[in-house]
């Protein structure tokens, strides 16, 4: 049996590199994950349950990257499933730790794509350094 993963691990670890490194996957680009079954899984995140679910996560994790403060995401906010999701846990019924925050966590696109295939060094721009104006509108 896979070791199931956790959010509460996971927020005890205080830094992204840390973070990053607990959710890691490394697999490789156009390795068969649903194949012909991906319908199973487009159809579990149109769920109302799936919905509530993220908009949950989000809240939660204050829409921040790995759920760090100082990581806010720009653009599109992905809800990453912990643990992977298998073809089982989406066929018959859905696996009620689809939709159980404690394995789930915000990232943004970026991220969420070098966890699966990447590795730190993918993660652009880690840290959006502000400057003194630069949230100015008439500038």
């Amino acid at each position: 049996m896979a070791i199931k993963r956790t959010y509460h691990e996971l927020i005890q670890l205080k830094t992204f590199e840390e973070r990053f490194e607990y959710l890691r996957i490394g697999g490789k680009v156009g390795s068969e994950t649903f194949g012909f079954e991906r319908y199973l899984n487009q159809t579990f995140y149109r769920t109302k349950e799936w919905r509530r679910a993220r908009r949950d996560v989000i809240v939660r994790d204050l829409g921040c990257d790995l759920g760090l403060e100082g990581y806010d995401i720009i653009g599109t906010i992905v809800v990453h499933h912990i643990n992977p999701v298998r073809k089982e846990d989406v066929a018959e019924s859905y696996s009620a730790d689809l939709i159980d925050p404690e394995f789930l966590i915000c990232t943004s696109e970026d991220t969420h794509k070098a966890i699966h295939y990447g590795n730190l060094f993918s993660v652009p721009n880690l840290i959006v350094e502000r400057k003194p104006g630069d949230t100015c509108l008439w500038k």
